[in-house]
């Protein structure tokens, strides 16, 4: 048969995951997934319980054995105290108690078999948690109403709220279950828990939490806690990375037994409060100096990156300087080899050059700007293109040039233009039998 297949879990449920995680110090998180799921991914309900196997009452998903554990008062991990009523005194009081014996035994034999049977034909409408905040408001509330608001400053939050506050903050964390139908809560919280002194401790040293056990939330922290009467208080902390459990104090105890318990439970887990300050301290100073030194090697390594940067910009820059020299040069060598094919182009077109015994000829001097002289006969009947192509395809003549003459000073029209769309000849031009003609350079031009 094939294993279901696992579902993937939502953002909600990976933060739930994550923070019961940090709260329980399980490392593993298939436990962690495990465990939540079987709280239907209730948090709250998840730690409570994990706190109440920590305590060694068993967990409501792992059945007890035959025996179940019980929480010893002696036991070394928590420290328990519980304060017993007084013993009748004297034969009025013994007189008292015994006919008071039948009645408070039919009580609450009566009112737990009502309570019994009253699970079957309705649940506890205790068991379901809407609005746990809205349960503390209310306690705090008709406490004030009763008491006075001379009291300890109550914690305005969820108990996992109030255990992962604890947690961050590395303070105890006293919580207090208030049993309303108990005949000792009135006076314990009237006498005790309002007392001034109490008051300043509980103000100056811890968190206070505390709630009614008739209340949803208070009932599910009743659940996790398992006091065995009331008035009940716990001192939570955080032990070995975990939230645990280190001093539950139960019955009706006065102000001064108060402080003195609560400040013997406080002196004697205090150490790994300090301990577990300079774990931390040591571990925000190691996390600091990883960050000092990650932004001293991102440092170094943007300025490495920035020089490398900069190089491969210098090496790209020469190489595209390279690059275009070379072009220039090429394109330089390629002017000059298609001016030099133009060149003898020219000269094989030209028509050869007339006899000096023509009477049709024309003898020309040439000054070229570098003060160099040649010379050459052309006929009549030519086109001034024909001069300057022969000047074109001398060695010496620049690549642009205009051909002027002295007598009168003209510029001859050698190449077609829109004055001149067909060169005159050299006739025509005026030109006589013998002309000094002067060519100029127009390549910079």
């Amino acid at each position: 048969m094939a294993a279901p297949e696992e579902r993937d879990l939502t953002q909600e449920q990976t933060e739930k995951l994550l923070q019961f995680q940090d709260l329980t110090g399980i490392e593993s998180m298939d436990q962690c997934r495990h465990t939540l799921e079987q709280h239907n991914w209730n948090i709250e309900a998840a730690v409570q319980d994990r706190l109440n196997e920590q305590e060694g009452v068993p967990s409501v998903f792992n059945p007890p054995p035959s025996r179940p554990l019980q929480v010893n008062t002696t036991d070394h991990r928590i420290y328990s105290y519980v304060v017993s009523r007084p013993q009748p005194r004297g034969l009025l009081g013994w007189g008292y108690y015994l006919i008071m014996l039948p009645f408070r035994f039919t009580y609450y034999t009566i009112l737990d078999i009502f309570r019994f049977a009253l699970r079957f034909i309705r649940p506890d409408p205790r068991s379901r948690v809407t609005d746990p905040v809205g349960d503390i408001v209310s306690f705090m509330h008709s406490f004030e109403e009763k008491y006075g608001r001379a009291h300890p400053v109550f914690y305005q939050g969820t108990y996992s709220q109030a255990l992962n506050d604890a947690k961050r903050e590395l303070r105890f964390l006293l919580v207090y279950l208030h049993g309303d139908d108990h005949q000792d809560s009135d006076e314990f919280c009237r006498n005790t828990l309002c007392a001034p002194e109490v008051i300043s401790l509980i103000n100056t040293r811890m968190l206070f939490w505390a709630c009614s056990t008739n209340k949803p939330e208070g009932y599910r922290v009743s659940q996790a806690l398992r006091e065995n009467t009331y008035p009940f208080l716990a001192m939570i902390m955080l032990k070995d990375r975990r939230m645990t459990v280190v001093g539950r104090l139960e019955g009706l105890i006065q102000p001064d037994d108060l402080i003195n318990q609560l400040t013997f439970i406080m002196d004697a887990n205090q150490t790994y409060l300090v301990s577990e300050r300079l774990e931390r301290e040591e571990r925000n100073q190691t996390q600091v100096l990883r960050q000092q030194q990650d932004e001293a090697y991102l440092a170094s390594l943007r300025a490495d990156q920035e020089k490398e940067r900069k190089k491969r910009e210098e090496r790209e820059r020469k190489r595209r300087k390279e690059e275009e020299v070379q072009q220039q040069k090429l394109a330089e060598e390629r002017r000059r080899r298609n001016l030099q094919e133009e060149k003898e182009r020219k000269l094989e077109c030209l028509p050869p050059e007339p006899s000096p015994d023509d009477p049709e000829s024309v003898k020309i001097i040439f000054k070229l700007p570098n003060d160099s002289r040649v010379e050459r006969r052309f006929h009549f009947s030519q086109s001034l293109t024909v001069i300057h192509d022969f000047l074109f395809s001398l060695k010496e003549s620049p690549e642009k040039f205009q051909i002027e003459a002295n007598f009168p000073r003209r510029v001859l029209p050698c190449i077609p233009s829109e004055e001149w769309p067909n060169p005159p000849t050299l006739q025509e031009a005026g030109l006589s039998h013998t002309e000094v003609l002067f060519v100029q350079d127009l390549t910079d031009e």
